[in-house]
């Protein structure tokens, strides 16, 4: 029930500040019931079971698994093959890492120990305490990521970042602030991971589902398609990458001679 109260909640809004993207939801009505249909199905019917192929080579969990002692790093051990997927790029590179939620300080170490000397590490957190992790590859700031007045002063006080992993407070209002305020800030080719994005209903799943309808967007590119290379969903996790270049268009050429008789005009 909270969840249809949530949606009957979102179409009001839509309604009063976007009469076409009111619309438009309300026409998506019955693919989104349908989809939900078909997701309860799916949970009936189990896992299929397929033939299990061994996990590639992976420095980031090697070195989580064989960290015992020392400053903690919490994480969810699915977080690392994501991981590995979108930052292998980076690795050897010089670039710009921000780490929202430092907690115990581990992770700002593994990222260190993963990219290279090349790589310059930025924590975020509340508490004054996590200063203490600061060092020669590390830079911390404290604030309150839900302020757009903290990253306005963020942004005046560092370079372009070209990764933001968002493992703060976890709730979608912190959430969508840090990436309307942070997203922009990235650089081409930039990956923003978003952490700990949790339940069938949340706002920020919500929120990042809608972007995803703008990628869609056909005629003249607009500046969101430019900027944004795609958008992924993962347990838990929403996965933003940037294009390395910007696209002036899309387009679909047709190379070969031989088509079906319908295409041959």
């Amino acid at each position: 029930m909270k969840r249809y109260l949530r949606k009957a909640k979102n179409l009001a809004a839509a309604a009063i500040s976007s009469p076409r993207r009111y619309a438009q939801l309300l026409s998506q009505l019955g693919s989104r019931l349908r989809a939900e249909q078909y997701v309860l199905s799916y949970r009936e019917q189990g896992a299929p079971k397929n033939e299990t192929i061994a996990p590639p080579a992976n420095p980031l969990r090697e070195y989580f698994e064989n960290h015992t002692e020392g400053h903690g790093i919490w994480k969810w051990q699915h977080y690392f093959e994501l991981y590995q997927r979108h930052f292998s790029k980076f690795v050897g590179q010089s670039v710009n890492v921000l780490e929202i939620g430092i907690y115990s300080g581990g992770s700002l170490d593994m990222w260190h120990s993963y990219f290279g000397a090349g790589c310059h590490i930025y924590g975020v957190d509340i508490e004054n305490a996590c200063k203490s992790y600061e060092n020669e590859h590390t830079t911390v700031f404290i604030g309150d990521q839900a302020n757009r007045g903290f990253w306005k002063d963020f942004r005046s006080n560092t370079p372009p970042i070209d990764i933001l992993i968002d493992d703060g407070g976890h709730t979608p209002e912190q959430q969508r602030i840090t990436l309307e305020e942070m997203l922009p800030y990235l650089r081409c080719g930039g990956v923003y991971f978003c952490e700990d994005v949790h339940g069938e209903s949340n706002d920020f799943a919500a929120y990042a589902t809608t972007l995803v309808y703008e990628l869609n967007h056909t005629g003249d590119l607009n500046g969101f398609q430019k900027s944004i290379h795609s958008i992924h969903f993962y347990p838990f996790c929403v996965i933003i990458e940037k294009h390395a270049v910007e696209p002036e268009r899309f387009f679909a050429p047709k190379h070969g001679t031989r088509w079906q008789p319908f295409f041959d005009k």
